[in-house]
């Protein structure tokens, strides 16, 4: 069983000031900016991350790079959260998901199928707290 973060993109780019400021230069610069923070904790957490946005296109897309993490855009006229509930739905039952995300429809709906959900301000904390460890990991390694 595996462990999975499904992340509402545009949660955390309305929630943290920094990735909200990107935004409003240039939606892409947020966007880029939150796919290589989100590699960066996968890199360093036990979790497998699946990052889902709005998108634009005429049908879902997903977006793998090799050892990166998924990335989902939703279909014109779809929305993020009908993706995010559909994997949920999908893989609950299998393996260990966790939704961040501030949409409280999205959280009773994720928990409804067996998910768990947390806030982006917790998902911050649980970031730092990862980097944290990798750093001291790192320099123990290095004293080795």
């Amino acid at each position: 069983m595996g462990k999975f973060l499904i992340v509402d993109a545009h949660s955390i780019i309305f929630a943290w000031p920094e990735m909200r400021a990107l935004h409003s230069r240039r939606m892409v610069l947020a966007r880029d900016a939150l796919i290589k923070k989100l590699t960066a904790y996968q890199d360093t957490s036990d979790y497998r991350v699946v990052a889902v946005f709005d998108g634009q296109g005429s049908r879902p897309t997903e977006v793998s790079e090799p050892g990166g993490i998924q990335v989902f855009y939703s279909a014109q006229g779809q929305t993020a959260d009908s993706i995010i509930e559909r994997l949920v739905a999908k893989y609950a039952g299998i393996h260990e998901i966790t939704v961040v995300t501030n949409d409280r429809l999205e959280q009773d709906t994720a928990a409804a199928f067996g998910g768990t959900c947390i806030s982006p301000e917790i998902f911050r904390m649980m970031m730092e707290e990862a980097e944290a460890e990798f750093q001291r990991a790192l320099k123990k390694r290095r004293r080795e």
